[in-house]
């Protein structure tokens, strides 16, 4: 199944209505996501939690990296260059960090807080080559600005 970046993101709205806390926001919309496509098979966000420092969050698939680096890997560029990383092949991005053998392809967004502070990346892999294109980044892009937009 491949999601309805709509319809999820009305579902996600309404789970999330009035809710401030980042950790549960991010356990919700990592939950929906995961769940809505069958190309998801890691799907996680990874926390700033200092300067220039990453630590894994909420998410659902085996287990994540812990630390990330902003200078390491694919999370660490998104979170370095503040723009959408699409990875059509793990394998072939300078400094990948397999945190999981079964990782073929990735999408990697900045989430931001609506006064443009850098909160975190959301992170999805999946276990098939070229996975994902600029309508998921644009989809996913829209559902992190409606839910982490007001904070």
């Amino acid at each position: 199944m491949i999601i309805d970046y709509t319809a999820t993101g009305r579902l996600i709205a309404s789970l999330t209505e009035g809710e401030t806390d980042q950790v549960a926001l991010m356990a919700t919309v990592v939950c929906e996501l995961h769940h809505a496509d069958d190309r998801f098979d890691w799907t996680g966000f990874y926390r700033v939690v200092a300067p220039d420092l990453l630590k894994i969050g909420p998410y659902q698939g085996g287990h994540g990296c812990l630390v990330i680096p902003f200078s390491r890997g694919v999370c660490g560029a998104a979170a370095r260059t503040g723009a959408v990383q699409l990875v059509d092949d793990v394998d072939a991005f300078p400094g990948h960090i397999a945190c999981a053998s079964s990782t073929r392809s990735e999408i990697v967004l900045p989430v931001r807080a609506g006064d443009g502070r850098l909160i975190g990346v959301l992170d999805i892999d999946s276990d098939r080559p070229a996975a994902f294109t600029e309508a998921d980044s644009a989809g996913l892009s829209a559902i992190l600005r409606s839910v982490f937009g007001d904070l």
